[in-house]
């Protein structure tokens, strides 16, 4: 059986955790098809938005204690988190949008994912912890992302209580961007991602490239690498179909080339 099953239909690919009798919990086997996942999402031409996804009753009961392999090893008899160098949730440059769709407890490696998806859209019965510090543990790679998405005080109380939090908590902190009741979770998950999908995939890349990009750049090097961006999208073959399509009034027929 796979720990990680990755479906793709008109344009959307999902990405699901497979492991509902362990809670989703990241064993090296499970972060190993993860990772591949996440590769073959980034190089598949046909894959214009991706969607993370999860079996079961827990969205991710974090890393798998028990497993060495997993995202969480020991050394010198104390806890310490292997880094995964460029894995989607340890910042992969991946531009394509992504959607997390998230039922159930999102903990620790699980809640590190979802930060690096664009929209997260939960179910009423999720909740959010990084419980790393209620063990004596660090929380690296969260501490790093969630300051960006959400105000700092905030954003302290999950790295530094290691407390659960509501997704209505969620919502209004603006870690979670839509709240749905649990049996529409799916649907809204498609429904974002179609919406995505009639946008030309390229420009979507692009524009977001820019946006992840600039953040640490200055004004002028932002307006400059900004405009570089443009006319290499400009040169693109959905440009041309774009303009096409307005003049004659019809929906777009994207390639992504």
């Amino acid at each position: 059986m796979s720990l990680v099953t990755y479906e793709l239909d008109d344009h959307v690919a999902t990405i699901t955790l497979n492991r509902p009798e362990a809670g989703n919990a990241i064993n090296g086997a499970l972060r190993e098809e993860l990772n591949a996942a996440w590769d073959r999402f980034r190089d598949d031409e046909d894959a214009w938005v991706g969607v993370l996804a999860s079996t079961g009753r827990v969205f991710c009961a974090g890393a798998d204690l028990k497993d060495g392999e997993g995202a969480v090893g020991t050394f010198g008899g104390t806890f310490w988190e292997k880094p995964t160098i460029n894995s989607f949730e340890s910042g992969m440059e991946l531009f394509k949008p992504t959607i997390a769709a998230v039922q159930g407890p999102c903990i620790g490696y699980g809640l590190t994912g979802i930060l690096f998806c664009d929209f997260v859209i939960a179910s009423t019965e999720a909740s959010f912890a990084f419980p790393e510090v209620s063990i004596g543990v660090p929380t690296i790679v969260g501490a790093i992302r969630l300051p960006q998405r959400i105000r700092w005080a905030d954003a302290m109380e999950l790295l530094l209580t290691g407390r659960p939090m509501t997704a209505e908590r969620a919502k209004e902190v603006g870690l979670v961007w839509k709240l749905v009741e649990p049996a529409d979770l799916a649907a809204a998950a498609r429904e974002c991602a179609h919406t995505l999908t009639r946008a030309a995939p390229l420009a979507q890349r692009a524009t977001k490239e820019v946006a992840w990009r600039t953040a640490d750049m200055g004004w002028i090097e932002s307006v400059r690498f900004g405009e570089v961006m443009r006319k290499v999208a400009g040169a693109t073959e959905d440009v041309a179909e774009g303009i096409t399509a307005w003049r004659e009034k019809r929906r777009p027929d994207w390639k992504a080339r």
